[in-house]
C-alpha cells in the first residue's frame, strides 16, 4: 500500500469534500503523519507543475481538495450563478471581532461594535464561517462563538493563528486609544 499511498490520501480527500485531519489520514492508511505529509507534498507539486484544475489546501491540521482560483469563472459558468451575496460591512466587522477574540459572546461583539449584531451573527452562523463552542461561565450562560473550517477555507487561513497582526495605526487617533486601552484591560485582567 504504501507505494500507492499519494493516490489514496487523493482519493479520500476527493470523495470526503471536506477537510481531513492527517493523523485521520495516517491512522486509516496505517502509515505515519510524516508519511501523509510527504505524500501531500508530492501530489501538490504535480497539481502545480501540471496546472491542474485543482489543488490541496493545508486546514485545521488537515488538508482538502479545492479547485483552482483561475478557473472559478468556468466553474462558475457550468454550475450556474450560485453566488451568496456579499457579507454586509456590518457581518464583516463582526466576523474580524469573533477571528481575532475567539471565543467571544455576543454581548461582547456588540461591546466592540457598539450596536446590536444579532443579525450579524445570525448571518455568519448560517453561512458556516462561525459555529457555538460552548457556554461562559457567567450569568445567562452566554454562547461562545468560533470561526470554522468554512471560514478558514475561504480566507486562505491553515489556522486561526495565521491570522495577519492587527494594523491599529490605520485607525483614527481617538479609535486607536479606545482599541489600545481596551486590550491594555485585557492584558491587566489576565494578569491578576
Amino acid at each position: 500500500m504504501k507505494e500507492n499511498i499519494k493516490y489514496a490520501i487523493e482519493g479520500i480527500l476527493f470523495a470526503a469534500g471536506e477537510p481531513v485531519k492527517a493523523a485521520k489520514l495516517a491512522a486509516v492508511l496505517d502509515c505515519g503523519v510524516k508519511d501523509v505529509e510527504n505524500a501531500v507534498g508530492e501530489l501538490k507539486e504535480e497539481y502545480e507543475r501540471d496546472k491542474r484544475g485543482f489543488n490541496i489546501i493545508d486546514i485545521s491540521e488537515g488538508y482538502q481538495i479545492c479547485s483552482r482560483p483561475e478557473y472559478y469563472t468556468y466553474i462558475q459558468e457550468i454550475l450556474g450563478e450560485q453566488r451568496l451575496q456579499p457579507l454586509s460591512n456590518a457581518a464583516m466587522e463582526a466576523l474580524a471581532i469573533i477571528a481575532y477574540k475567539q471565543p467571544v459572546t455576543r454581548g461582547q461583539i456588540e461591546e466592540i461594535r457598539g450596536v446590536n449584531s444579532d443579525g450579524c451573527v445570525n448571518r455568519l452562523y448560517e453561512r458556516g464561517l462561525i459555529e457555538e463552542k460552548g457556554r461562559l461561565d457567567a450569568p445567562g450562560r452566554p454562547i461562545l462563538y468560533v470561526t470554522t473550517d468554512t471560514f478558514l477555507r475561504c480566507f486562505g487561513l491553515k489556522d486561526p493563528r495565521d491570522l495577519p497582526p492587527l494594523d491599529l495605526s490605520r485607525l483614527d487617533t481617538e479609535s486607536a486609544q479606545g482599541v489600545q486601552l481596551e486590550i491594555e484591560g485585557e492584558n491587566a485582567e489576565a494578569d491578576a
